[in-house]
């Protein structure tokens, strides 16, 4: 029984493609080519879920976390764009200058 080899998609991160690789190298000496939807790990022994929790790393050291998030789908790790952006809080009691009153 052969394992299909390990995936990361990066989705709309296609500048990040080589810095991920080379996180996942020096980090955790994974070796990885880089293809036109991602990574590609070679030879590694790494399950899916630990290559997520690298991934989430490699996200949050980034400060991509805001916007992204990483899921797994069989044998690939897929970081993807949050749908929703955020809302505005809105003030509940909205004072202008012309309003304020000043006790003295």
């Amino acid at each position: 029984m052969s394992k299909s080899p390990v995936r990361v998609d990066v989705n709309d991160l296609d500048d990040e493609k080589e810095s991920l690789a080379n996180f996942l190298n020096k980090h955790y000496k994974l070796n990885s080519s880089i293809d036109q939807y991602g990574l590609a790990l070679k030879g590694a022994e790494v399950s899916t879920f630990e290559l997520q929790r690298m991934v989430n790393k490699f996200v949050s050291s980034k400060g991509l976390n805001l916007t992204h998030w990483v899921n797994v789908k069989g044998c690939v790790v897929e970081i993807n764009r949050f749908n929703k952006a955020k809302k505005e809080k809105k003030n509940k009691h909205p004072q202008t200058a012309a309003t304020i009153k000043h006790g003295w």
